[in-house]
């Protein structure tokens, strides 16, 4: 488990983390969606211990990461625009990794090096962006690092790379309890993918839920009234965050159960009802609404 508690960090004067508070579990994909400038990759380089917290603590399986090897070894962090050493081929971050990482499975990182398509003695300067993000997760991947530390990670994959690297993440959660905590400013490329999703905003957490209870628990209808007696009484009956009306015809988003809106619809007559899955998109324009925010001009503009 990571917990982050009570978390600032200050570039000069300004605030680029403030008074984070999170707990990341273990054995679940954790997916942090964020405007850029949100906080999110300076907390990624906290949690991994390249930089230092301005206040609070971030514990990793209860050990503060803080000048601590140890807590930094249950770790890889796989940034945004990798660095890797001038002139290097992957058989050279190979040998470097090796030697960082006691269980680096050499083995299987031939094995998906020459999978993914990669030239394991070219010079990596020589690599596409999505190659030199291919050869991150790869050597992530081989590192058996518990944790995983993605920033923007799917940021240049095509989409068949995309959907390597999740199978990837998902075997290695079942094979060997991997968690992979994810970055990115796109709500739909996380949907698929996450169990847990937290929505940074200028340095703190707007919203962190678990994506499974968010969906079973906030739901849209479309309905169609008789009669307008039938309308006042269902919007008394339900918990209603969001009311559209075209027509004659009424979209509501509702912080209720699936059953509890079915058992509102039997006491009221219909023309026409259907009940409808969100988009975690859809979910989270309806929640960050509730506590005064707008997610569409924070982050779906």
């Amino acid at each position: 488990m990571i917990e982050i508690v009570d978390v600032s960090k200050y570039f000069e004067k300004y605030p680029a983390v403030k008074n984070l508070t999170l707990t990341m579990n273990e054995r679940e994909v954790f997916g942090m969606v964020g405007t850029n400038g949100a906080g999110k990759t300076t907390l990624l380089r906290m949690i991994a211990g390249i930089l230092d917290c301005d206040g609070g603590k971030i514990l990793i399986d209860g050990e503060n990461v803080r000048n601590n090897p140890a807590a930094k070894g249950r770790l890889f962090f796989i940034t945004d625009d990798a660095y890797y050493f001038m002139n290097a081929t992957p058989e050279d971050m190979k040998t470097y990794y090796s030697r960082m990482y006691p269980g680096f499975d050499e083995q299987r990182y031939i094995h998906l090096a020459d999978s993914f398509g990669l030239d394991r003695n070219r010079r990596i300067s020589g690599f596409s962006k999505g190659m030199r993000k291919q050869l991150s997760v790869i050597l992530g991947i081989c590192s058996n690092a518990k944790y995983l530390l993605c920033d923007e990670t799917f940021d240049g994959l095509d989409p068949v790379m995309r959907q390597a690297t999740k199978s990837l993440f998902a075997k290695d959660m079942e094979d060997r309890g991997l968690t992979p905590i994810l970055t990115s400013h796109n709500l739909r490329e996380l949907e698929d993918i996450c169990d847990h999703v937290g929505l940074l905003h200028e340095g703190g957490i707007l919203l962190s839920r678990d994506i499974n209870d968010m969906k079973l628990n906030i739901n849209k209808l479309q309905v169609v009234f008789e009669t307008d007696e039938d309308r006042a009484k269902l919007e008394q009956l339900l918990e209603i965050v969001i009311h559209k009306e075209q027509g004659r015809l009424h979209t509501y988003t509702v912080r209720n159960t699936r059953e509890q809106v079915s058992g509102a619809l039997a006491q009221i007559g219909t023309v026409f009802e259907e009940l409808l899955p969100l988009t975690l998109e859809e979910i989270f324009i309806s929640e960050t609404e509730v506590v005064g925010y707008d997610i569409k001009n924070i982050i779906l503009a």
